[in-house]
């Protein structure tokens, strides 16, 4: 597909997007004028408690990966390296750092933090990423611990993490000098949950034939989903996205021409790739309808409906909110991923999916070989393995990758 072609199919919301996320980046680097304070947190926290505490939270890790999509975010990591940060390190971690060091940014860098707020559901290297900017900007750091999943969380873990979040509220209650209200809580809460129902509603128009949209819209409109989760303009935007989505279904409109191939995303994307990448699958008739990624939030919701007439204790609300932010994907063991990659290749009638082995999320990348292997030999459904990074360029060989991935589309037609 032509460049002029795939533009024409890119949909009327981007622009829109794109006109939410500057609002809500204007609206944070102008938060400390207004005297409301900044947390940077990452992006598997549960934000409710900011909100509900009104102040504004920044997110690192979608700041880098918004680098990486402009190209500047190899000038960063190598301004972090040079004073001394690995290239070992994560790459969102390093395209920070050199943010920090160097002022650059797509959005004129991000507002000094007041605190930071780390949840290690999503890996454990934003622990000890967040130390560091704790250490470089000298503000107060509070941790979540979210143990990892091999198996349903017992009661034991629920209440541990219960308690954990009744430590920051008495966190946040100390730094803003004002109390915890929980019907303001609530009102976030059901928010959160709007949003969570529209974004699943969003992702589920893909078990449409055309696919209304790919994962590669997909990566770029999760933006809301991640920064604005537990605010009205959040959902908004996905009451437009998805009515557009429902309207392309109507009509029989799809991402891809001539859609041929159906294929299931696992792993972050490759943010510096991401337009090349969906212009080469198109060409070759094949969307990406459905990844591990973007799926992560759907499940980040508490049942509040009907909450008001039960008149919940604040206890109550932290253990069921606490479920949800311990079962994202990349939380949850061997098994459980199998059994997740197996129910959306069947949801969305994909023959096949590829695995981004990303050097600088080990996390999400470890065990993938076997579990591809698995999931292929219980459902018949082959799988390719790429091997690049999210950020970073130097780890990525284009052209033997296209052509991994061309020879596996054509193994796909001989079965």
């Amino acid at each position: 597909m032509s460049t002029d072609a795939a533009t024409d199919r890119r949909l009327r919301s981007y622009s829109k997007m794109r006109e939410v996320m500057t609002l809500y980046y204007l609206a944070a680097k102008a938060a400390p004028e207004s005297g409301r304070r900044v947390a940077w947190l990452t992006s598997g926290a549960p934000v409710e408690f900011l909100h509900a505490m009104d102040i504004v939270p920044v997110y690192p890790e979608n700041h880098a990966a918004m680098c990486a999509a402009q190209r500047m975010a190899l000038e960063l990591q190598q301004a972090a390296e040079e004073r001394g940060y690995s290239q070992d390190l994560c790459s969102y971690a390093r395209t920070d750092f050199g943010q920090i060091f160097t002022g650059k940014s797509p959005v004129m860098g991000l507002p000094k933090p007041d605190f930071l707020f780390a949840c290690n559901n999503i890996c454990t290297t934003v622990v000890k990423w967040y130390e560091e900017v704790s250490r470089i900007y000298r503000v107060p750091l509070f941790v979540l611990d979210m143990p990892f999943l091999h198996e349903e969380p017992d009661e034991s873990i629920v209440t541990y993490v219960a308690d954990q979040m009744g430590e920051f509220v008495r966190f946040l209650e100390e730094r803003t000098g004002r109390p915890f209200d929980r019907d303001r809580f609530l009102d976030v809460l059901e928010k959160t949950m709007k949003a969570v129902q529209l974004w699943g509603e969003i992702l589920d128009t893909c078990m449409h034939k055309p696919s209304p949209m790919s994962c590669f819209d997909a990566f770029i409109h999760m933006g809301p989903i991640v920064t604005l989760r537990g605010t009205q303009e959040c959902i908004d935007y996905y009451q437009g996205l998805r009515q557009e989505l429902v309207q392309r279904v109507e009509e029989g409109v799809g991402a891809i021409p001539e859609e041929r191939h159906r294929l299931l995303w696992d792993n972050l994307p490759i943010w510096f790739r991401l337009r090349e990448l969906s212009e080469k699958l198109a060409h070759w008739k094949t969307c990406l309808v459905a990844a591990t990624y973007t799926s992560s939030w759907c499940g980040m919701t508490v049942p509040v409906e009907g909450y008001r007439r039960m008149a919940p204790t604040v206890e109550t609300l932290f253990r069921d909110l606490a479920r949800p932010y311990l079962t994202p994907y990349i939380n949850q063991g061997f098994e459980e991923r199998v059994r997740i990659l197996r129910g959306m290749l069947v949801k969305y009638e994909a023959d096949g999916f590829l695995m981004h082995s990303d050097r600088s999320c080990k996390p999400y990348s470890l065990g993938q070989y076997l579990i591809r292997d698995r999931v292929t030999r219980e459902t018949g459904i082959p799988g390719l393995v790429i091997e690049a990074d999210m950020n970073d360029p130097r780890q990525y060989a284009e052209a033997p990758t296209l052509n991994r991935i061309q020879a596996y589309l054509e193994s796909l037609e001989g079965l």
